[in-house]
């Protein structure tokens, strides 16, 4: 094992660790800013098995913090440019891969193949969801958050240790979240925080140190502070069997959806229906798909009359995220319309091919 014997000369480390690595399979959700440091030290450190869980495209705005991907791969998937880099890292390693957003439907199925879940994703539907999975199946996981210049990092359902509903019961409404496009980040903190859910990672998976386990890591990059705040378990939170019926509109239900070359098809042909776009106006002017009707997001409640109902009606965003949170806020009130998976970047990304 010459390859990593900078890490098993370490007493505290050894031979066994890395033998415990080897044999390990992890789970990252999200090849973004917090999954792709997670990914190249877990890889370079010689973990066995990485699950990736990505459905998005490389964007321009992606690259300021998300530092395995350059100008050449806008448009691409990151899941395949990921795949592809990691693989040339180091060939030993067996990667799944999972070309999807992580829904109810699909959590568990994924999941139940890890020993650790690493939640590298940017929304809380998304977080509940896989606390709530990781529950069931007694699974750790280790989540990371970013926002501005901060970050904060915990590993949950840790040996009967609290769960992430144990410090944030109830996920917050629709409106209390904020806009992704408008969430700012400081480019170097998801490779801070990233860097810290990969240690802890090889920490659950070796048994060396003390895993972050009951305690919320806070980091404030202005200040370079570190703070922990302590927490306990719920007992009710443990004890979950089952996942929730619904977990929020940003993405985690499954409503009727085309994939961008089938839906590239329908715009090339005489064939009638609406196209929706609910990004911003700014995003809007920048490139948009000739003939498409604009209603912000952010607006959509106040525009359902622009919604034609007599034909088939598509809905599109820059990636694909916010136009699901569309679609199901319009089937909330009885609005029947087709989420474009990819969105604007994956329908340019065609333009070139």
């Amino acid at each position: 094992m010459k390859r990593y014997v900078r890490q098993t000369v370490l007493k505290e480390f050894g031979l066994a660790a890395q033998e415990k690595l080897s044999k390990a399979k992890v789970l990252v959700i999200g090849v973004g800013g917090l999954g792709i440091p997670v990914l190249q030290y877990l890889n370079a450190m010689g973990v066995g098995t990485l699950g990736l869980v990505e459905a998005d495209t490389i964007d321009i705005t992606n690259l300021q913090r998300q530092v395995l991907y350059t100008e050449a791969e806008v448009g691409a998937s990151k899941l395949a440019t990921a795949i592809q880099k990691l693989k040339a890292q180091n060939s030993t390693t067996l990667f799944k891969q999972y070309n999807t957003f992580l829904t109810k439907e699909n959590v568990l199925d994924i999941v139940s193949g890890f020993d650790v879940v690493v939640d590298a994703s940017d929304n809380f539907a998304t977080r509940y969801l896989v606390n709530d999975a990781c529950v069931i199946l007694n699974k750790p996981f280790v989540s990371g958050a970013i926002q501005g210049f901060e970050g904060q990092l915990s590993v949950f359902n840790y040996k009967g240790g609290p769960t992430y509903r144990c410090l944030f019961p109830n996920m917050p409404s629709a409106n209390e979240i904020p806009n992704c496009n408008d969430n700012g980040v400081l480019g170097v903190v998801p490779g801070i925080i990233g860097n810290l859910q990969a240690l802890e990672t090889v920490k659950l998976l070796t048994g060396i140190g003390e895993v972050l386990s009951g305690e919320l890591l806070l980091f404030n990059g202005l200040q370079q502070t570190y703070n922990k705040i302590k927490f306990t378990s719920v007992k009710e939170n443990l004890e979950r069997t089952v996942l929730e019926d619904s977990y929020g509109d940003n993405g985690c239900s499954l409503g009727s959806s085309i994939d961008i070359q089938d839906f590239k098809k329908i715009v090339n042909t005489d064939a009638s229906f609406q196209l929706v776009d609910v990004r911003t106006i700014e995003e809007y002017n920048t490139y948009h798909i000739p003939n498409s009707t604009h209603i912000p997001l952010t607006e959509l409640g106040f525009h359902h009359s622009k919604i034609e109902k007599e034909t088939t009606v598509y809905v599109i965003c820059q990636s694909g995220k916010r136009s699901k949170m569309a679609q199901n806020r319009l089937e909330e009130n009885n609005i029947s319309v087709i989420n474009v998976e990819g969105g604007i970047n994956a329908y340019r990304s065609l333009e070139t091919v």
